[in-house]
């Protein structure tokens, strides 16, 4: 009886790092941005090698396959969409693509805070826990009408509008919102009226600017 016990403990733990492994694979990988540097370093061309940075408009000026859009793209994507534009001109060309910078994620307080700005992402990090990583609201900050705006794509964000009044007093945590990259948070001074121009799509570089909002 002990013996099958044991056996099916290890059974269940060997079952519990297989979930675990299976999960941590569901995990995305990076998706190029602009601004992250890459090297194309060619094994028998080495006169082609080089280091580009992908510009704002996504795209890299290579010195063989000319121009290309990569971002949004794996690596392995990258050196794919590469390659094949370039196998028109070299005869089975080898190519190592190395990811040397990239943008690390962050989320961007802005508003009735005590510092605005852009801070280093880490995974789980709450509306709240954001703001207090800014230094924590301002006397003249409206806690009730917190918004965060999160990017769909260059015209359009979701806007979530949190009550995170005295939540940092209790352990009522259910109104708190966890963020994910790229996600700015406005604690604005007064009602949400005001907040109208930033709901507008011409206006949504504006508000993932923190340095250029002024309250009213």
């Amino acid at each position: 009886m002990k013996k099958l016990f044991q056996l099916a403990l290890i059974l269940l733990c060997c079952q519990a790092a297989f979930c675990s492994d299976g999960t941590l694979h569901l995990r995305p990988r990076y998706a190029l941005q602009t601004g992250d540097v890459l090297t194309l370093e060619y094994r028998y061309t080495p006169e082609f090698n080089q280091t580009v940075t992908i510009q704002p408009d996504g795209y890299v000026n290579l010195n063989i396959a000319g121009t290309i859009h990569i971002v949004g793209m794996t690596v392995e994507e990258a050196h794919d969409a590469i390659l094949a534009k370039e196998e028109t001109q070299l005869n089975h060309p080898e190519l190592n693509l190395e990811l040397k910078e990239f943008q690390k994620p962050y989320y961007v307080v802005a508003g009735e805070v005590e510092h605005t700005g852009r801070f280093d992402f880490v995974e789980n990090t709450t509306a709240l826990q954001a703001i207090m990583q800014s230094g924590g609201f301002k006397d003249t900050a409206q806690q009730t009408q917190v918004v965060v705006f999160r990017r769909v794509n260059n015209g359009l964000a979701e806007v979530h509008q949190l009550n995170l009044k005295k939540m940092h007093h209790n352990a009522d945590m259910e109104r708190d919102f966890v963020l994910q990259p790229g996600d700015m948070i406005l604690v604005p001074r007064n009602k949400l009226e005001h907040l109208a121009r930033f709901m507008k799509a011409t206006n949504i570089g504006v508000f993932f600017d923190p340095l250029n909002y002024t309250t009213p």
